[in-house]
């Protein structure tokens, strides 16, 4: 069965729709963990001239490798240092991770399920959101979807330039965020040759090739711990010091992290993360790919469709539920194979009316809620107030009832309807909702003040209220730490601190002028700061003080 599952003017017009919307997220402040972290240690590398040493306000930073900066700082070199420069390269990534979702799905069923599969992954909520809140998941995610299509076509044709792009695209994912990417891309790889009884692919001559490219491409990351760690054994990195840094990146860093003893251990005796945060994080399309995986799982030794989609999303839903350290954009890494998985379903069980009169109801559901708790962050908590906001969602409202109108049956306007509800959706968030909540954030606030008055170069943090990577970026500035010599320096000094910083200070030093700012940790959002009449309860101050001698 090859028939076209939507027309090629409802795609267009729903890929064109998202891309809008993707890109006013390119432009979108970012919150302090993790965006504007990341993007500050990219701005150090920047600003220095130092593209080995990874460093975090002023200290070595171990835990992560360093493509993801590289790629800011170079973004930096063509765009200086703005937010859209910040979040460019993961938006390329994200149309490689699209487009190599649509190849995989075509190679393992036909151009409709790709073309459909890239729809669903276009328009999951995380996905999305790691195109906003940009950190390393639409690299790594990207780079997992690249190497597993080019793994499949690998096994299938045993081509040399298709080991290349495997060794390639491990070697992307393993140098933005480690082993991961080496393991999710081989489980899928095992499923497929176990699959297919494709034995020969176990100890085909090319997996020499792939290894070695492998470790040629990753080498520049490795060589930069050697320099970083190796070379100076005296750094104390939590409380350690002698510390290797190749042991680390070829070894230790996923491990730890699936331990989770020295991150926190967070969400640890969770062992139902994986599908309640699935459900947030893959919607609208998480209850059709629950149901599609234990669908596909009762018939899985039958052997009737491929055993790549179910066996990834079954292990690495296994590894997420045990490891000892959760967090909710770890399950990312599914996306691609669980967007393929849900649209072969979705293609399959077209012509059966009963099924397709559930999946319309699951459907109607998951889309209401989603609209209504969009439309209560956008009316009530931060209410829309700008013409183009208002209008821009009035003719999306519009747009997408015409294109349901195009769906020829129940099951092309469901895709249609849900697909359109989280283009919506976004638009509300990328428009509205994040532009204002990140006006609670002081770093970013205080720095269009330090910008217009003082001058970044002027301000030094003062405590761990005067720590601030929102600060930082959006002053172009590296951290520079106070000390009390500074005043008798002969020159105009400002501190940045919190308002127990500001009290500190006044018991030993003469305050000048005070600019201040309400201060809230958007990334943990609360229902009392959410409410209008109780936010102010909820809000602290970050300040910029004067130093007087």
């Amino acid at each position: 069965m090859n028939t076209q599952f939507l027309s090629p003017a409802v795609y267009r017009s729903l890929f064109g729709l998202a891309a809008i919307v993707y890109i006013i997220g390119l432009f979108v402040t970012m919150p302090d963990n993790d965006s504007a972290h990341h993007a500050s240690i990219a701005m150090h590398m920047y600003l220095t001239g130092d593209y080995v040493n990874l460093i975090d306000h002023g200290k070595d930073y171990l835990d992560k490798p360093h493509l993801h900066f590289w790629l800011a700082a170079l973004s930096y070199h063509i765009f200086g240092i703005t937010t859209f420069a910040y979040k460019f390269p993961s938006f390329l990534f994200t149309i490689l991770g699209t487009y190599s979702t649509y190849r995989l799905g075509k190679t393992l069923y036909n151009e409709e399920v790709g073309k459909l599969a890239a729809l669903i992954i276009t328009t999951a909520f995380a996905y999305m959101l790691a195109n906003c809140d940009v950190r390393m998941d639409a690299i790594l995610t990207a780079s997992i979807a690249f190497t597993t299509w080019q793994l499949v076509a690998w096994i299938n044709k045993k081509w040399m330039i298709h080991a290349f792009a495997v060794a390639l695209g491990l070697a992307l994912g393993f140098c933005t965020k480690g082993h991961i990417a080496i393991v999710t891309a081989g489980i899928s790889a095992f499923f497929y040759i176990l699959y297919r009884r494709d034995w020969k692919a176990l100890y085909h001559w090319h997996l020499l090739a792939i290894i070695g490219f492998f470790l040629l491409f990753i080498t520049p990351v490795v060589y930069c711990y050697y320099l970083q760690f190796d070379v100076h054994p005296e750094k104390v990195i939590r409380g350690r010091s002698n510390i290797s840094g190749v042991e680390f990146i070829l070894w230790q860093q996923n491990f730890e992290r699936f331990q989770g003893e020295k991150w926190g251990g967070s969400g640890k005796n969770d062992y139902f993360f994986f599908f309640h945060s699935f459900l947030w994080a893959f919607a609208p399309w998480s209850i059709l790919a629950l149901i599609a995986f234990f669908s596909r799982l009762k018939t899985f030794v039958y052997k009737k469709y491929e055993w790549l989609t179910v066996g990834t999303i079954a292990v690495i839903a296994v590894l997420v539920s045990f490891s000892g350290f959760k967090l909710p954009h770890y399950l990312n890494i599914v996306f691609p194979v669980a967007a393929v998985l849900t649209s072969s379903y979705l293609f399959y069980k077209s012509p059966k009316p009963t099924a397709i009169k559930r999946f319309a109801i699951v459907q109607a559901i998951i889309c209401t809620i989603l609209l209504l708790a969009a439309g209560l962050l956008n009316v009530w908590a931060f209410p829309a107030h700008q013409w183009w906001v208002i209008l821009g969602f009035i003719l999306l409202a519009i747009f997408s009832f015409f294109l349901l109108k195009m769906g020829r049956n129940k099951l092309q306007r469901l895709v249609t309807a849900s697909a359109a509800t989280m283009i919506i959706v976004f638009f509300l968030l990328n428009a509205n909702f994040y532009p204002q909540l990140l006006k609670y954030q002081g770093g970013n606030e205080l720095a269009k003040v330090v910008n217009a008055k003082i001058g970044g170069h002027n301000v030094y943090a003062y405590g761990g209220g005067g720590i601030s990577s929102s600060f930082n970026f959006y002053t172009r500035t590296n951290d520079q730490f106070f000390h009390d010599s500074l005043v008798n320096s002969g020159r105009k000094i400002w501190v940045v601190t919190d308002m127990s910083g500001l009290e500190e200070l006044k018991k030993s030093h003469s305050i000048g002028l005070v600019y201040q700012h309400k201060d809230f940790e958007v990334t943990r959002l609360k229902l009392k700061f959410l409410n209008p009449a109780t936010r102010q309860e909820t809000l602290k101050e970050m300040v910029v003080a004067e130093m007087k001698r």
